[in-house]
C-alpha cells in the first residue's frame, strides 16, 4: 500500500489530504499557521506505520469539493470522495459513519448519535470519535451538538465549528 499527501485550502488554511490507493485516509486542519509543520505529517505516518510521499495535485479534486461546500453548496464528501477507513474501529467507526447520515443544515446531539449508532449511553464515546476523526470537515462531526442544543467543542476551535454550523444554516 502507498500513502501519499497533498494540501487543500480551506478557511482555516490549508489542510493535509492523506490518500491510500483505496481513498482518502487522513484529512486534518492544522493548528498551525503553516500547514507543513512536520508534526502533522509526522502522527498520520505514526497512524500509518508508513511515511507518506508528496503528491501535488492529488487533492485537486478535494479542493473544488471543499470550495463548492465553502461556498454554501450542500457537498455530502462521501458521495463524492472514497473515504479508506482503516484508521478508524469499532464504535468510533459506527459512530463516525451514522454522522455521515445527518443532513446538510440539521444537527443531532452526541446522545442522539450514540441511539441510531445502536449504543444508547455512549454520547461520551460518540464525543471521542467526533474528537479524534481522521475525516475533519469531511465527515460532519460538527453536525454533532451538546443535548442543550449548543455546539460545543471542535478540537481547540469551537469557532471552528460555529463557523461551519453557520455556514450550513444559511
Amino acid at each position: 500500500m502507498t500513502f501519499r499527501y497533498d494540501f487543500a485550502p480551506t478557511p482555516f488554511g490549508d489542510a493535509l489530504a492523506v490518500f491510500s490507493d483505496e481513498g482518502i485516509v487522513r484529512f486534518d486542519l492544522s493548528e498551525s499557521d503553516d500547514p507543513s509543520v512536520p508534526w502533522l505529517l509526522e502522527g498520520a505516518a505514526r497512524e500509518l506505520h508508513e511515511i507518506p510521499e508528496p503528491d501535488p495535485g492529488a487533492a485537486d479534486e478535494l479542493a473544488h469539493l471543499l470550495a463548492a461546500y465553502f461556498e454554501g453548496e450542500p457537498i455530502r464528501f462521501e458521495d463524492h470522495v472514497r473515504l479508506d477507513w482503516r484508521l478508524v474501529e469499532g464504535f468510533p467507526r459506527t459512530a463516525l459513519q451514522t454522522i455521515c447520515t445527518i443532513e446538510w443544515g440539521e444537527t443531532l446531539s452526541y446522545g442522539e448519535v450514540a441511539v441510531l449508532a445502536g449504543h444508547p449511553g455512549a454520547a461520551r464515546a460518540v464525543g471521542t470519535a467526533c474528537r479524534l476523526t481522521p475525516f475533519s470537515i469531511i465527515v460532519p462531526v460538527h453536525r454533532v451538538v451538546r443535548s442543550d442544543g449548543s455546539a460545543g467543542h471542535y478540537g481547540a476551535h469551537p469557532e471552528r465549528k460555529r463557523f461551519l454550523l453557520d455556514l450550513e444554516s444559511r
